[in-house]
Order: structure tokens, then C-alpha cells, then sequence
């Protein structure tokens, strides 16, 4: 039985149990929005690489996330965001990295995909493309927030390289309302089976200047085909290693795997616990949310009546 699905995350990583409400509230309340977005947009006979993007979009507007208004800093204090999109019928995607300007890095790299004969642009090259399309920009202030400053501080301290969520190690001060944040990403099928996937982030907090993760990686961070679509979130250098989200797609073409069974094992063979989590929708409906972190923020929909939104396992 064929029927829209729609799956979406915040990111994952070691989020405290006891994490505040006045960091999980917010959280939470986005997730169901951009839930309540996408299903209307769903119902409405909106294609699935639109209803992706438009989801994103809204994630990355939203400053509680790492990606877009929310993206951490790199070593020198900047950010530069990535993302990437992709179509499950035609293959077709577009992928961005090393943004400091635009707002909405999914849409750029949406723009990649229609308006050139190329999949990736980077840094001015990607700059200068959404100039010339008159895309939406913003002065470095509208994403350089002071929880970001403080975050990059902290890993500066501990000289670290901070995933989205790090929790303090008993020597270092917990910035009380840190929980570093993830990337964001959402997944999306139509009642005729039509798939997409769209993934962005900030990276990691103290990144070296120019690393590049997994979110604007074809195969790794976002892939959809014929039979799913799947974005990534946590540790990026495991999930390329893994070219984690093509995995789910090849366990269920050439094992014969389900949808949630091809997920799970891909989460479980791409790094050790701690490391990683996906979002994935298949042709007919079905959605898997695996993570091997303690949570990873989510939410999905499907045709015949199930929502979920979840920070933590279920019970």
C-alpha cells in the first residue's frame, strides 16, 4: 500500500537526559512545526524535493539547530555551512559547502542542481553563484549568536573538536544550555512513491577552516533513489567512511533488506556507539529513525496516522 511518509531530525549525539526545558522545549516546538509543515505541504500534492527543502529551510531558520541562523563556528571564529538535496526518481541533487553569507544553504544547493550542469560548488565560487541569483544573504552577525561564541570558547579551552552534542568531561565546566546542536535534515515520499532528501549543518564546533563533512556528501550524508531516501547526522568522517546513507539505499537493493532493517545495520556498522543516526522514508511509506547515540532529535509522519516526535529512545 502506497502512502506518504515524511521523517526529519535535529540532530544527534550525546544530549543529556536532563537537559533543560528551556533548551528542549524550543526544540521539541520547531520539530513539530517543521512536522506540521511538511505533512500540509505532503497533503497539498506538493513534490517530495520540494516539501525537503522547504522543511530544511525552516530548520535552518530556526537558531536552536546547527545549520543556517544556528551553525557553529570554525576555529577562526567564522561558519561555513554546507548542505546538499537530492531527487530519489531522477537521481538528480546539488550540493553546497563553505557558505558564510547565505541563509539558507539548501537552497543554494537546490540551485546547483536546476541552474548549472554541476552537483557541488564551494566556498566564493558558491558565494558568488548565490549572488548572482539573488539569493538571500546575511552579514556574518545574523549567525555568529553568543551561545555559538561561547560553545567555541569552550572546545578552544578543552582543545577540542565538539560533535553537535559533547557532553563536559568532569574537569570542564558545562555550559549550562550548550547542548551543541546538530544538523538537520529531512526526508520525504508522495503517495506515488516519489522520493527526496535534504540534508545542511554548521559542522563542528572548532572545525579547522575548509573541513568538509558528510551533509553536502552524495551517498554519505544524503542519498535517495528509487526505493528510499536517507539523511545523516552525527560524527561526518565516519559517515563517509561508511558512505553511510547509499548503504541503506544498496542493503535494500541487493540484499533485499527492509527499509528498517537496512537502516539499523547501516547505523551499526558505520562507527562505534556515540558516532551516528539517520532519518529514512521508503517507497511505499515505511520510516526508520536508528541512531547509536543516546538521542537524536526527530520526528516523522506517515499516511495512515502515525506521528512521532522524540528527543530520546522510547521506552
Amino acid at each position: 500500500m502506497l502512502g506518504w511518509a515524511i521523517a526529519l531530525h535535529g540532530g544527534g549525539g550525546d544530549i543529556p537526559i536532563d537537559l533543560p526545558d528551556e533548551l528542549r522545549i524550543p526544540r521539541e516546538t520547531a520539530l513539530r512545526h517543521c512536522l506540521d509543515l511538511g505533512v500540509s505541504a505532503l497533503k497539498s500534492g506538493k513534490h517530495p524535493l520540494d516539501v525537503t527543502e522547504l522543511v530544511v529551510r525552516e530548520l535552518e531558520n530556526h537558531p536552536y539547530f546547527n545549520a543556517g541562523k544556528g551553525s557553529v563556528l570554525t576555529a577562526q571564529g567564522t561558519v561555513e555551512m554546507e548542505a546538499s538535496i537530492m531527487d530519489g526518481k531522477t537521481k538528480r541533487c546539488g550540493a553546497v559547502s563553505g557558505l558564510t553569507t547565505v541563509v539558507n544553504p539548501v537552497s543554494l544547493a537546490r540551485l546547483v542542481m536546476e541552474k548549472t550542469p554541476h552537483i557541488y560548488l564551494a566556498f566564493d565560487a558558491a558565494e558568488a553563484f548565490a549572488r548572482a541569483h539573488g539569493v538571500e544573504t546575511a552579514e556574518s552577525t545574523y549567525f555568529i549568536t553568543p551561545e555559538n561564541i561561547a560553545r567555541l570558547k569552550q572546545a578552544k579551552e578543552f582543545n577540542r573538536v565538539q560533535l553537535d552534542y559533547t557532553a563536559p568531561t568532569p574537569k570542564e565546566p558545562e555550559i549550562r544550555g550548550d547542548s551543541q546542536i546538530g544538523t538537520v535534515g529531512c526526508v520525504a515520499v508522495d503517495s506515488a512513491g516519489n522520493l527526496a532528501a535534504a540534508t545542511s549543518t554548521g559542522g563542528y564546533v572548532n572545525k579547522m577552516a575548509g573541513r568538509i563533512g558528510d551533509s553536502p556528501l552524495i551517498g554519505a550524508g544524503t542519498y535517495a533513489n528509487h526505493l528510499c531516501a536517507v539523511s545523516a547526522t552525527g560524527k561526518g568522517e565516519y559517515i563517509i567512511r561508511a558512505t553511510m546513507a547509499r548503504e541503506v539505499a544498496a542493503l535494500m537493493e541487493y540484499k533485499g533488506l527492509s527499509l528498517s532493517e537496512a537502516a539499523a545495520y547501516a547505523v551499526e556498522q558505520s562507527g562505534p556507539r556515540g558516532t551516528c543516526g539517520l532519518v529514512a522514508v521508503s517507497a511505499n511509506g515505511e520510516v526508520a529513525m536508528p541512531y547509536n547515540t543516546n538521542g537524536m532529535f526527530r520526528a516523522c509522519a506517515t499516511e495512515d496516522g502515525f506521528t512521532e516526535v522524540a528527543i530520546w529512545p522510547k521506552n
